[in-house]
């Protein structure tokens, strides 16, 4: 078990002020059976008096506000104090599935968010062919692990070389791009083939050295997890599954689901900058 404090910070400095604005912020971790979120809060400035939340249809807490004041500038700080205890377990060949239980229609339709492409995950027509050749002769587990393996090889992590709007098939083509490109890339190799995956955003303490009490800069993070009769997580950045330093905040189709903050507004202005910090600090 591993206990996290996360900061969260996000700045905007609008070009031009702005008159009214609505917007939804999905920055608070989860509690689920891996984690469990002792302690959170959200401070905006300029004070937001219309301040809300629900849980969306993926199980995210999202924060609704709306400003009606004028003003040049939006800070959104949330804070959390998470204990982790996320373990990838060993389990017996008989909880896995065949391609024939895997593709029945019990399953097509408990897991039919996951399956269909979505616009993030489209593959293409070539990273689509490589899953269903690697898939020949395997288990839909040995599948997973195979094209997990495969992609490690064949995709590079490089920050900055590509945008959240791209899908797995640009991601692919150009065999390089952020966690949340080669997220998609796994993501559309596996519903290519029917293993039903979905992405996973959240956080990640980058230094398992760090000493208890340390800060250190932090992550917006994201990987995933696929079902082949149990859920399994990923993370392709790191070539290995989420651990104890990984803070789920949310899952979905597709990085489109999971987006951290945005919103509409009035004014702004062309000249708008984004300035974005996350802090975490390992408690026990």
């Amino acid at each position: 078990m591993t206990r996290l404090h996360v900061v969260h910070s996000t700045n905007y400095r609008y070009g031009a002020p702005v008159t009214v604005s609505y917007n939804e912020a999905r920055v608070t971790p989860q509690t689920d059976a891996a984690q469990v979120v002792l302690e959170t809060d959200l401070r905006i400035s300029p004070y937001a008096s219309a301040l809300s939340h629900y849980r969306d249809y993926w199980g995210a807490k999202v924060y609704t506000f709306d400003l009606h004041t004028r003003h040049d500038k939006l800070s959104v700080t949330s804070e959390a104090l998470v204990e982790v205890h996320r373990t990838e377990k060993q389990h017996a060949p008989e909880d896995l599935l065949d391609w024939d239980e895997l593709t029945n229609e019990a399953n097509v339709e408990e897991f039919s968010d996951f399956l269909p492409q979505s616009r993030l995950s489209e593959p293409g027509e070539s990273l689509s062919g490589a899953a269903h050749g690697i898939a020949a002769g395997k288990t839909p587990h040995e599948t997973a692990r195979a094209i997990i393996a495969w992609l490690h090889d064949e995709m590079e992590y490089q920050p900055g070389t590509t945008a959240v709007h791209y899908n797995a098939d640009a991601s692919f083509a150009e065999r390089r791009g952020v966690c949340q490109d080669l997220s998609h890339v796994v993501i559309g190799a596996l519903r290519a083939v029917n293993i039903p995956a979905r992405y996973v955003s959240g956080y990640i303490h980058p230094n398992p050295e760090a000493e208890i009490g340390e800060t250190v800069v932090g992550q917006s993070h994201a990987w995933l997890e696929w079902w082949d009769g149990r859920w399994h997580t990923w993370d392709p950045t790191n070539h290995k599954p989420a651990g104890d330093h990984h803070i789920l905040v949310a899952r979905g189709r597709d990085y489109a689901d999971v987006t951290p903050f945005k919103g509409i507004l009035s004014g702004g202005g062309p000249d708008t900058t984004l300035g974005v910090e996350v802090t975490i600090t390992r408690q026990a």
